[in-house]
């Protein structure tokens, strides 16, 4: 097994974990609870914030695949992410939609590459826009859930970890603006760079990427809130929403199961801090977890389209209409053709006839030939 499975494996049972911890100590009645309070309406409402959002995420997509030259028409692009959703959502790993999408934006414009690092620069458009708003909305907005944020990212290990990531990135740049001569690495990192200033930084790319993104957010922020008002919180929005952030930006840890596992921790977690209750946030987190995979599932039409195309049966041959019979106005057929059709006042070999004559014609040489 190679390593990239081993992680793959490794990030799974974390998610798992994540989820057999949270069962253990608050019960499995939170997650049943968040089934049995999911109806018609909010199924209906959850598609339509799904349709918004993936409208604007497509929208984006094709700003960053047009800004690295490109082609991708919006249809196109709202049908690959719808399906890339549903994959997401299905299959362990949380990811696999995206890759899915980016090798085949790829292959069919002609660039593999630069198809990927599409996707891949339209997907880190939305998480730094997510990280810009987490962080205005923990420092703006009073939260319980402040303080323990601030210790943690004060802790020593977090901000040596800041600090050595922050050496690295100057010595990384300063190395590529003093050597000519760069390695195969090097050059790959500046592609990278450049292709992002021309994807996300262009002047007619990066007011579209950036609204967007802050629909797109405003989207799962509402898909969230629906949630929480179905599991029967009644705080106010404005209390929800910091304790959304935090869930939401664990979302984008790759330790889950077709997303679920840190986001249901970090919403009980965050609840509880609150004095909402941590099984009030794991039913919110459940039920926002379903109410996401409704949304995705006009992927699963996408995905199965083809398929149904070509297994449906070919329409039945209808009789030619040369097999018929000629017949006069008597009911009588009419006798065999000579050959001869009038066109205009004259007599012209129909191709019929021609045929039939060439077709007699090589039989009787073929019978002479000795």
């Amino acid at each position: 097994m190679t390593r990239s499975r081993w992680a793959a494996w490794l990030r799974m049972l974390a998610g798992l974990g994540i989820l057999v911890a949270l069962v253990w100590h608050l019960g499995s009645q939170a997650f049943l609870d968040g089934l049995r309070r999911i109806d018609a309406p909010t199924l209906l409402a959850a598609l339509a914030i799904g349709m918004l959002t993936t409208v604007f995420s497509a929208w984006r997509w094709c700003l960053v695949a047009r800004g690295l030259g490109l082609r991708l028409p919006l249809g196109r692009a709202v049908a690959d992410y719808y399906r890339a959703l549903f994959l997401n959502a299905a299959l362990p790993g949380g990811v696999l939609g995206d890759v899915h999408r980016a090798v085949d934006h790829g292959r069919t414009s002609g660039n593999l590459g630069r198809g990927v690092r599409a996707v891949a620069l339209e997907r880190t458009a939305g998480q730094v826009v997510l990280l810009v708003t987490g962080a205005v909305v923990l420092l703006v907005r009073p939260s319980p859930v402040l303080a323990p944020v601030a210790r943690f990212l004060a802790s020593p290990a977090v901000t040596l970890a800041a600090a050595v990531a922050g050496l690295l990135v100057v010595a990384v740049a300063v190395r590529l603006r003093r050597r000519r001569g760069a390695s195969r690495g090097e050059r790959a990192l500046r592609t990278v760079l450049a292709e992002a200033r021309q994807g996300l930084l262009a002047r007619g790319v990066w007011p579209g990427v950036a609204l967007s993104s802050v629909a797109v957010l405003a989207g799962y922020l509402g898909m969230f809130v629906l949630a929480a008002r179905v599991a029967g919180v009644t705080a106010p929005t404005a209390e929800l929403v910091p304790l959304v952030v935090l869930a939401l930006l664990a979302m984008a840890l790759p330790l889950n199961v077709g997303g679920w596992g840190p986001r249901e921790g970090v919403a009980a977690w965050a609840f509880g801090a609150a004095g909402l209750g941590a099984t009030q946030g794991l039913t919110t987190a459940v039920i926002y977890g379903v109410l996401a995979f409704v949304a995705s599932l006009p992927g699963a039409a996408v995905l199965l389209g083809p398929a149904l195309r070509r297994a449906a049966p070919l329409p039945a041959e209808q009789p030619a209409a040369s097999a018929a019979v000629p017949r006069q106005a008597d009911g009588h057929p009419r006798a065999a053709s000579t050959g001869m059709v009038r066109q205009r006042g004259a007599e012209v070999p129909s191709a019929v006839g021609a045929g039939a004559r060439y077709q007699a014609q090589t039989h009787g040489e073929r019978r002479e030939t000795p």
